[in-house]
C-alpha cells in the first residue's frame, strides 16, 4: 500500500511539473504540439494547424526549429510504429512547405528531407508510400534561390531499389514499385530545374535510374505478353500501371537530356541489355531505342547512332543472333534518325557497317573450314545460318540508310563500297600445293565478300535517279564494277547487271522489260524516254565499248543461267532506250551479229543450252530494237526470222529454250552449222539503213555493207587504218623528194590526162545535143546510121515553147 502511495504522488508531481513548464516552453513547440490530437484517428487539428501555418508565415526564421522539432517526433513515432502521428507530421510538413516560399524555407528543407529519408528507411509499405508522395509534393515546388549543397544520392539509391521491389503480396509489390518510379520521376524533376541539375546526370545516378525503368517496362510487358492483347486502359489504369509509368519517366529523362550527358543516359541502356540477354530476341531493345530516338531532341540522333556503333564493335565476338540484334536495333535507330538530321556518322555507319560484314564472312568461312562431320557439323551449319542472318541484317541498313541519303552523299558510298570489293584470286598464284586448303577458303571468303558488298551496293543504288549517266557511272566507278574480277561467278555477273540497270534505267522502264521474251509490239509497253543529252552521247563515246565488251563476254560464260541471259537482254534494252543514238543503235545490232555468230562459230566450246540461249537473247534484242527504230525493212526480216524458227528451229526462241531447255539440250546436235546458218540464222546480210528510209532499193543493195564479226573488229581496231595513212604520206613525200623531175612529170601528166578522160565522159553523159527531126547520128557496127525523131515526141525547155 505504501508503495502505491508514493507512485501515484511521483505521478502527481512529475504531471504538476510538466503542466507547470509547459508554460514556459517555446510558441513553436507549443503550436506543433498543438496540432497532434489525443487520438490519431482524430487526423491534423486543422485550427492549431492554421495558426502554425501563420506563424511560420510570420516569422520564416523560426521554419528551421519548426522542421527539426517536427522532424524529431517522427522520427520517435516512426520508431515506435505511432503510423497515425506519423501520417500527421507528413501532411503539417506539406503544408508548411505550400505555405512558405521564402529564402529561409532551405534549413527547414533539410529537415523535411531527413524525415522523408526516416520514412523511406522504414520497412512497412505504407509509410514508403508516404514519404514518396510527399517527396513528389516537394519536387513539384520551384524553389526562389538554388541549393548549392543539398545533393539527391539517398533518394537515388532508395527509389531504384524501390522499382526493384520483391515483396511477397502482388499488389504491395506493385504499389511499392510504383511509388519507386514516381520518386525517380520526382528527383528527376526536381535536378534538372535546379542549376546544379548536371549532378543527376553523372554515372553513378544513370546506372541506377536507367536499369530501374527499364526492368519495370520490361517486367510489365511479359506479364502482358503472357495474359494476351491488352484492352485499352482507361487514364486510372495507366496511372497504376507500372510499365506506362516507367516509360513516361524514361522519355522524360530523355527529353532533358543535353548534349553533353546525352551519352550517360543511353550506355546504361546497353548494360541493361547485355545483363539480361534481351539482344535476341530483340523485341525489347528496339522498343527501348525507338522510345530514345523519338525522345531525345533531333540534332543528338547521331550520339546515339555512334554508341550502337561503339557497342557493335564491342560486341563483335558475340554470338551471330546478338550481332544481328544489335544490327536490327541500329537499322530502326537510323530509320528514324533519317527524317531528320545524321549529321557526320554517315560515313562512319557504313565503314563500321562493312568491317561487320567482312568479320561475319570470315567466321562463316572459318566454320566451314573447321567443321567435321557427325554433331560437329549441325552446329557449324547453324552457325552459317546465323551468320547469314547477320549479313542480311547488315544489306537491309546498309540499303535503308543509303536509300535516305540525299544524292551527292549517295554517290561518295556506291564509291567507298565500291572500294571495299576485293580481287579475287589475286594471292593464289604464289602459294604451292600445301597452302591449297587455306587458298580455297581464302577465294571462298573472298567470292563471299564480294557478294555481299555487291548486294549492299545494290540497295544503296536502288531508287536513285541522276539526271545524267555521267553523274551516276562516273569513270572511277564503272571501271571496277566492269572489271574481269567480277566475271568469274555467275551471281556477282548478276548482281553487276543488276547494279547497272539501277543506274542506267532512271524511267523505271525495267519492270516492263522483265524476263526474255520475243515481245509482239513493243508500243502496247508505253516505254517511257527522252531525247538524249549532249552528255550522255559523250559517255557512251567514251564507255561505249567498253559496256559492248563487258556484254559481249558476259554471254558467253559457261556458268550462265537464264537470269543471267535475262539481265543481258534488259541491259541491251535499257541502253537502247536511255542512252542510244543513231550511231549506238549500229553499234548494238553490231553486238547482236558478233554474238550470233560466237554461238554459230562456236570457237569457245559452249554447251548446246549455252549457244540456244546467246541465240534466243540475240533474237529478242533485234526484235526489240527493230520496232524501236521502226525501220520497215528491218522489222520484216527479223518477224520473218522469228516465223522459221518458230516452224523448223523454236529452241532459238527464248520462249522454248529457257522453259523447255532439258529436252533441247538432250535432243539438239549441230551435225552441219554452215547449212543452220544459212537455212534458219542467215541475218549477216540484214540491210539496215539507219539514217535514211527513202533511198530506193538498188542503191541500198548497192551501198549495203556487210555486217560481220570481222567488220566488227576492223570497225573497233582503227589503229592499222592509221598506220596505213602514215606510211602512204611518207611515200608521197620521199618521192617528191628523190625522184627525177621527168619521172614526177609523167606520172602528173598521166594523171591529168585520166582526169580528162573521165571529165569527158561525164560531159557526153549530161551534155547532149537536143534531138533533131532530121535525125540523130548514131554509130552501130562501124557503120553511120540516122534515126529521126518525130517532132510531137520531141522535149523542148520551157522557154522555148509560146
Amino acid at each position: 500500500m505504501v508503495l502505491i502511495i508514493s507512485v501515484l504522488l511521483d505521478f502527481f508531481f512529475l504531471t504538476g511539473v510538466c503542466c507547470c513548464c509547459s508554460a514556459l516552453r517555446p510558441r513553436y513547440k507549443r503550436l506543433v504540439d498543438n496540432i497532434f490530437p489525443e487520438d490519431p484517428k482524430d487526423g491534423l487539428v486543422k485550427a492549431d494547424m492554421e495558426k502554425l501555418t501563420f506563424y511560420a508565415v510570420s516569422a520564416p526564421e523560426k521554419l528551421d526549429r519548426i522542421g527539426s522539432y517536427l522532424a524529431e517526433r517522427l522520427s520517435r513515432d516512426v520508431v515506435r510504429h505511432r503510423s497515425g502521428y506519423v501520417l500527421i507530421a507528413m501532411e503539417a510538413l506539406d503544408q508548411l512547405l505550400m505555405a512558405c516560399h521564402s529564402q529561409s524555407i532551405k534549413p527547414f528543407v533539410e529537415s523535411f528531407l531527413h524525415m522523408v529519408a526516416k520514412l523511406l528507411e522504414s520497412g512497412e509499405p505504407k509509410l514508403q508510400v508516404l514519404g514518396t508522395n510527399s517527396f513528389v509534393k516537394f519536387a513539384n515546388i520551384e524553389e526562389d534561390t538554388p541549393s548549392y549543397h543539398r545533393r539527391y544520392d539517398f533518394f537515388v539509391s532508395r527509389f531504384s531499389a524501390m522499382c526493384h521491389s520483391c515483396h511477397s503480396d502482388p499488389e504491395v509489390r506493385t504499389e511499392i514499385r510504383i511509388a519507386g518510379i514516381r520518386g525517380i520521376q520526382g528527383v528527376v524533376r526536381k535536378t534538372v530545374n535546379d542549376e546544379l541539375r548536371a549532378t543527376i546526370w553523372e554515372p553513378q545516378h544513370m546506372d541506377k535510374i536507367v536499369p530501374s525503368l527499364l526492368f519495370n517496362m520490361q517486367k510489365i510487358e511479359e506479364v502482358d505478353s503472357r495474359i494476351g492483347p491488352p484492352s485499352s486502359p482507361s487514364a486510372t489504369d495507366k496511372e497504376e500501371n507500372p510499365a506506362v509509368l516507367a516509360e513516361n519517366c524514361f522519355r522524360e529523362l530523355l527529353g532533358r537530356a543535353t548534349f553533353g550527358n546525352m551519352n550517360n543516359a543511353v550506355r546504361p541502356v546497353f548494360a541493361h541489355l547485355d545483363h539480361h540477354k534481351l539482344w535476341d530476341p530483340n523485341e525489347f531493345a528496339v522498343h527501348c531505342f525507338k522510345i530514345i530516338m523519338y525522345s531525345i531532341q533531333a540534332q543528338y540522333s547521331h550520339h546515339v547512332i555512334q554508341e550502337i556503333l561503339g557497342h557493335l564493335d564491342a560486341c563483335k565476338k558475340d554470338a551471330p543472333r546478338v550481332r544481328a540484334g544489335i544490327i536490327q536495333v541500329l537499322l530502326e535507330a537510323v530509320a528514324i534518325a533519317a527524317k531528320g538530321s545524321i549529321g557526320p556518322t554517315v560515313l562512319e555507319v557504313f565503314n563500321t557497317l562493312l568491317k561487320h560484314l567482312r568479320l561475319s564472312v570470315e567466321f562463316e568461312a572459318d566454320d566451314l573450314q573447321g567443321g567435321s562431320v557427325g554433331s560437329a557439323n549441325l552446329n557449324t551449319s547453324s552457325k552459317d545460318n546465323d551468320e547469314k542472318i547477320v549479313q542480311n541484317a547488315i544489306i537491309q541498313t546498309i540499303g535503308f540508310f543509303g536509300s535516305n541519303l540525299p544524292d551527292y552523299q549517295r554517290s561518295e558510298i556506291m564509291m567507298f563500297i565500291m572500294g571495299k570489293v576485293p580481287v579475287f584470286g589475286t594471292s593464289t598464284h604464289t602459294l604451292d600445293i600445301s597452302q591449297l586448303g587455306y587458298v580455297l577458303r581464302l577465294d571462298l571468303g573472298t567470292r563471299r565478300i564480294q557478294i555481299m558488298l555487291l548486294r549492299s551496293l545494290l540497295m544503296v543504288t536502288s531508287g536513285y535517279k541522276a539526271k545524267t549517266i555521267v553523274t551516276a557511272l562516273p569513270g572511277s566507278f564503272l571501271d571496277p564494277l566492269l572489271s574481269p574480277s567480277l566475271m568469274e561467278d555467275y551471281e556477282l555477273r548478276q548482281l553487276v547487271l543488276e547494279v547497272m540497270h539501277n543506274l542506267i534505267d532512271r524511267h523505271d522502264n525495267r519492270a516492263k522489260l522483265r524476263g526474255i521474251r520475243i515481245i509482239p509490239d513493243v508500243a502496247d509497253l508505253k516505254i517511257k524516254r527522252e531525247k538524249i543529252c549532249r552528255q550522255d552521247t559523250s559517255f557512251m563515246k567514251k564507255n561505249g565499248q567498253q559496256l559492248y565488251r563487258h556484254i559481249y563476254l558476259g554471254c558467253k560464260e559457261e556458268d550462265n543461267v537464264q537470269k543471267n541471259y535475262e539481265l543481258l537482254y534488259t541491259s541491251l534494252a535499257l541502253i537502247t532506250i536511255e542512252l542510244a543514238n543513231e550511231e549506238v543503235v549500229i553499234d548494238l545490232i553490231r553486238l547482236a551479229i558478233a554474238l550470233q555468230d560466237s554461238a554459230i562459230i562456236n570457237e569457245d566450246n559452249l554447251p548446246m543450252f549455252h549457244r540456244c540461249g546467246i541465240m534466243a537473247l540475240v533474237a529478242a534484242y533485234l526484235n526489240f530494237v527493230s520496232q524501236m527504230i521502226a525501220v520497215p525493212a528491218f522489222c520484216q526480216h527479223v518477224s520473218k526470222v522469228i516465223e522459221i524458227r518458230t516452224m523448223e528451229a523454236p529452241y532459238f526462241l527464248p520462249e522454248h529454250i529457257f522453259r523447255d531447255k532439258c529436252m533441247y539440250v538432250n535432243s539438239l546436235h549441230f551435225k552441219d552449222t554452215v547449212l543452220i546458218r544459212k537455212s534458219i540464222v542467215d541475218t549477216v546480210s540484214i540491210q539496215v539503213d539507219i539514217l535514211s528510209n527513202n533511198v530506193p532499193s538498188d542503191d541500198v543493195v548497192s551501198n549495203t555493207e556487210e555486217i560481220t564479226f570481222e567488220a566488227l573488229k576492223k570497225a573497233i581496231d582503227t589503229s592499222g587504218m592509221e598506220e596505213q595513212e602514215k606510211e602512204k604520206r611518207r611515200l608521197v613525200i620521199e618521192r617528191f623528194q628523190k625522184a627525177p623531175f621527168e619521172e614526177i612529170a609523167a606520172q602528173c601528166e598521166s594523171k591529168a590526162n585520166l582526169l580528162h578522160d573521165r571529165l569527158a565522159q561525164i560531159l557526153e553523159l549530161t551534155i547532149r545535143p537536143p534531138p533533131s527531126p532530121s535525125g540523130t547520128l548514131t554509130i552501130t557496127s562501124g557503120h553511120a546510121q540516122y534515126q529521126s525523131v518525130p517532132v510531137y515526141e520531141m522535149k523542148f525547155p520551157d522557154l522555148c515553147v509560146y
